[in-house]
């Protein structure tokens, strides 16, 4: 892709807020402090982080930012920040009850997502989508970014408490769609003959096709698939995807859970692919 298509994510905000929200109102004592497939996070931390999106957001379109950080040298500095910004979010949320959580996130929603559809998705955004090798993104994809967010740390909350509800098309093919753009820089270092193909398939209806090309210029995603044989093809169902790229299980199980033709060596980088600051 040498311009890339954009993903539309803005309309699918309003709809994953009402899902969230439903879902936390269904929740119980206990569930709020189950443990979650995020290490450190309990499903009430997850929220609280959840709702530190949106009001960083809103912040932002009331044209503050707070302190700017220091000593960002590189991309590993730039992740610890964020962690120990994130930390010391959730720590102070401990204080306050689920049901303020909720309120706070319904009361929020709409501002968040009214900010996000003001931009124009062809700007340069304040934030390049990093995990994709980009140093300058534009609004549409550090939009899709956080619509990923969203999406991943939802599910999380759902798999905590055993509730499905955003393993479908309409939600889901746009999260892994803006994961897959991370591919070439996945591949930057991977050798590879000129023309050398590598077809990733998420199953399902949920799920698709991709296709990322070796050519004079590195590993490029393309829309279509050429007139050829892969040199590797992956096929991975939907859950095993957004919890290896969200590093939500190790590389090696998702492996175990591939089906894997071709070029197993030039099929493992796929693997390495992580679309979170981690």
């Amino acid at each position: 892709m040498d311009r890339p298509v954009p993903i539309q994510t803005v309309h699918l905000f309003g709809i994953l807020n009402n899902l969230l929200i439903d879902l936390l109102k269904s929740l119980n004592e206990e569930d709020w402090n189950k443990p979650t497939i995020s290490p450190l996070w309990t499903v009430k931390d997850i929220a609280a982080h959840l709702l530190d999106t949106n009001m960083r957001s809103i912040a932002t379109a009331n044209n503050y930012s707070g302190k700017p950080p220091e000593n960002i040298q590189s991309y590993q500095d730039l992740v610890t920040y964020l962690n120990e910004l994130n930390a010391v979010w959730v720590k102070a949320m401990d204080r306050i009850s689920p049901q303020q959580l909720i309120d706070l996130l319904q009361s929020t929603g709409k501002p968040y997502e009214d900010y996000l559809t003001s931009l124009n998705p062809f700007d340069s955004a304040n934030y390049a989508v990093s995990w994709a090798g980009e140093e300058h993104s534009e609004n549409w994809f550090d939009i899709a970014r956080q619509y990923t967010e969203k999406w991943h740390h939802q599910q999380q909350i759902r798999d905590a408490v055993n509730k499905p509800g955003i393993m479908n098309r309409e939600l889901f093919y746009p999260c892994i769609d803006t994961f897959m753009r991370g591919l070439p820089h996945a591949y930057r270092n991977t050798p590879g003959k000129l023309g050398a193909l590598v077809t990733i398939t998420i199953s399902t209806d949920a799920g698709g096709n991709w296709y990322l090309q070796k050519n004079t210029s590195g590993w490029k995603l393309i829309q279509q698939a050429p007139g050829k044989s892969a040199d590797a093809a992956i096929t991975i169902t939907p859950d095993t995807a957004w919890k290896l790229f969200t590093k939500g299980i190790k590389p090696e199980i998702a492996i175990q859970q591939a089906t894997i033709h071709g070029d197993k060596k030039l099929a493992q980088t796929m693997f390495s692919l992580v679309a979170v600051m981690a």
